[in-house]
């Protein structure tokens, strides 16, 4: 938000709420790196399962989180689903705090 009296708008409610929805959707590990690896190129969820470490029932039910939500979109190749990013925005979000935060932390072993 701005700071007071810089004449900048605050953001209405709706889009507070919006914004904290979205947040707590990716309060979790899984789901951050299953859109980081999207944010990389799309996948199926075996592909998914592989790169990003768990289930395919467990990495579907995020995927279908994430798909209601609007960040990922699926088509159909064959008998399979593709999943993509479908809000490059939240990717920008999502590459800015990994970004910093990776910069932040020192290497293993260290600190």
């Amino acid at each position: 938000m701005a700071a007071a009296g810089s004449g900048a708008d605050d953001p209405s409610a709706d889009v507070v709420e919006r914004a904290a929805a979205t947040f707590q959707l990716l309060g979790t590990p899984a789901r951050l790196r299953i859109l980081w690896a999207l944010a990389q190129g799309e996948s199926d969820v075996s592909g998914l399962a592989r790169r990003v470490g768990g289930a395919l029932p467990a990495i579907s039910q995020h995927l279908t989180k994430l798909k209601l939500a609007g960040l990922v979109r699926a088509r159909r190749e064959g008998r399979r689903q593709v999943y993509y990013v479908d809000d490059p925005d939240v990717v920008d979000v999502v590459r800015l705090l990994l970004g910093r935060l990776a910069r932040r932390t020192p290497p293993a072993g260290r600190g």
